[in-house]
């Protein structure tokens, strides 16, 4: 018997479209975001150009609340900001709110051990040439943390694919919605299969792509 699908070609075209949305809106966000974030984390903590530890642990606890908060619950608890900020709590750019939110702090942690693996000797020579603060920030802290913080990068788009599909489960669209709607509550294998085909498919081409970079940077 001839392999013949379940569902039609276009329908999982509108699914893999939707999550692109989803991971490439937010991952901007959190990219945006999060990059000033790990460095006033950085300028911010004990010996940083900025010192101010109050501030560094405020900022801190914040990053680590919603780091430690499971992304289903956060989806959840962040519903009446997502329907004030996108006028409904269901679809793709109400997703990207809570994606945004829920991958910015991940991001900012990975990033911010980046920068903490910085030379300090490259400081204090960039400190003793009489560099301004900020331009240490431009010129040393994010050249030399550039790879570190594209690998970080990558994971969290990994990452975002993966929430992309749980928040699917909750009316946002997607593979995530295809796979419970279609896979799971009518039974059908087939396209279970080709949803985590799919996601697999993705997530390696993520992944490939971004240790190339990665390498290719280290190797300047």
């Amino acid at each position: 018997m001839p392999f013949e699908l379940t569902i039609s070609i276009d329908r999982y075209g509108k699914a893999l479209l939707d999550t692109f949305t989803m991971v490439s809106a937010s991952a901007g966000i959190a990219l945006l975001a999060g990059i000033p974030l790990a460095i006033l984390l950085i300028v911010t903590a004990p010996g940083g150009f900025l010192e101010s530890p109050r501030t560094n642990r405020i900022v801190g606890s914040v990053v680590n609340g919603f780091r430690a908060t499971p992304f289903i619950v956060l989806l959840v608890a962040l519903i009446p900001f997502t329907r004030l900020v996108t006028g409904t709590t269901i679809g793709v750019w109400a997703a990207i709110v809570p994606l945004a939110i829920s991958a910015t702090p991940f991001f900012a942690r990975i990033a911010e051990v980046s920068l903490r693996e910085v030379d300090p000797g490259l400081i204090e020579a960039a400190q003793a040439i009489g560099c301004k603060k900020w331009d240490i920030v431009r010129h040393v802290y994010l050249p030399e943390a550039l790879p570190g913080i594209i690998g970080g990068f990558t994971i969290t788009l990994v990452a975002l694919i993966s929430s992309s599909a749980m928040a699917g489960a909750v009316g946002a669209g997607g593979l995530g919605d295809l796979a419970i709607r279609y896979g799971y509550q009518r039974f059908d294998t087939q396209v279970m299969l080709i949803v985590i085909a799919v996601l697999i498919a993705l997530v390696t081409i993520v992944q490939t792509a971004g240790d190339r970079v990665g390498h290719w940077l280290r190797s300047r």
